[in-house]
């Protein structure tokens, strides 16, 4: 396999990861719980759980587990694992649009440092 291989599983992991957060956040905050019938019966965490937006998370984080995996198993953990942070930068930026959440000057100079980090981090 190419040496592109391993670095395409670690954006795949902080794709599908950043997805699972904000699709469980999108349905967290939408969700109603079923006021009648069988699936009233059961606990509200479970009527969540069950519907098939939050199922594709888990799915999702099940597969990014697997493209880490293939991912460390061909990296150095230290060389790779900083790029997980990637996962704040793009839930953040992608939550303001999808759900009116505030950028602050405090969020941008976090996520600066963060980009920072990252740069020095892959230098060594």
């Amino acid at each position: 396999m190419s040496k592109v291989f391993p670095w395409l599983m670690v954006g795949m992991t902080i794709l599908l990861t950043s997805y699972g957060q904000l699709v469980i956040k999108w349905q967290a905050s939408i969700f109603k719980p079923a006021s009648a019938g069988w699936f009233a019966k059961l606990p509200t965490v479970i009527q969540l759980l069950l519907q098939p937006w939050v199922v594709s998370a888990f799915v999702a984080a099940f597969a990014a587990s697997l493209c880490w995996m293939l991912a460390v198993s061909r990296l150095e953990l230290s060389k790779a694992y900083p790029f997980m942070a990637l996962n704040f930068l793009l839930v953040c930026i992608i939550a303001v649009p999808l759900f009116g959440e505030t950028f602050t000057m405090a969020k941008a100079i976090g996520l600066g440092t963060v980009i920072v980090g990252l740069i020095i981090l892959s230098q060594g």
